[in-house]
């Protein structure tokens, strides 16, 4: 029999990863124990630190390009993981409902997560956690999810690289619709320490919007900057009750 010794040798030797602000978030999200889909891979980060951690018991890493693919069975090699198995498909095409319950889909545009979704009506069976990380268009994301079945469960803030990153945990469920602020602003972030900023970032955005707007000699550009400023000033009062 190996000694007590030899194993914590191995586990010394392994290299162990460190994730990014934004991977460790979602990595912290990931509910123990849970059979993980992660959709659009990438390096394979995601799933190989969960199984150096013990988090989870194995993982599908999909993708719809080889070269990520490669890169990921690269990593699990380079960190001595197993467990993963790999797949080259678009979204949640070559993934069954019943081999995962927890479902990752992070970095890339919202407007992509909700085809994927579109196209994989399981995951509103109630049976799957969705932990969803839009880099653009979080807003109609947002708007989607609320009146196609989904149920926002909590959301989270990152700051990476110099970009604030929402990070959505969702569930099917009944959400009732959404106003504009809740889609621009998040429906379950006032507690969450970064909200305020998020805001700010936001009231800037728009900011920017309506300037370009009031430039135009357009009726439709000043009426649409209207509604701007309308939403841009309940924007500030949420900010404001934070102080």
């Amino acid at each position: 029999m190996r000694s007590d010794y030899a194993k914590t040798g191995e586990m010394m030797e392994q290299k162990q990863l460190q994730l990014q602000p934004r991977l460790q978030l979602l990595a912290d999200m990931v509910p123990l124990g849970s059979r993980l889909a992660d959709i659009g891979t990438d390096h394979g980060y995601l799933p190989v630190w969960l199984l150096q951690q013990g988090k989870i018991p194995c993982a599908i890493a999909s993708d719809i390009r080889p070269e990520p693919l490669a890169h990921a069975r690269q990593s699990a090699q380079e960190y001595g993981t197993a467990g993963i198995d790999f797949r080259l498909c678009g979204g949640l095409e070559a993934i069954c409902p019943e081999e995962v319950d927890t479902i990752v889909i992070a970095g890339m545009g919202g407007e992509t997560i909700l085809h994927i979704l579109e196209s994989a009506l399981w995951t509103k069976s109630g049976r799957h956690t969705l932990l969803l990380q839009p880099m653009t268009k979080t807003e109609l994301l947002r708007g989607w999810l609320a009146d196609h079945g989904y149920r926002f469960v909590r959301e989270r803030l990152v700051w990476d690289k110099e970009f604030l990153y929402p990070i959505m945990q969702v569930t099917a469920g009944k959400q009732a619709k959404l106003t504009a602020l809740q889609r621009i602003a998040g429906v379950a972030l006032s507690d969450d320490p970064l909200y305020g900023e998020y805001l700010s970032q936001h009231i800037t955005r728009l900011q920017r919007a309506i300037d370009g707007m009031n430039r135009s000699n357009s009726v439709d550009s000043h009426e649409k900057a209207q509604e701007l400023i309308k939403i841009q000033q309940e924007l500030e009062q949420e900010r404001r009750r934070l102080q």
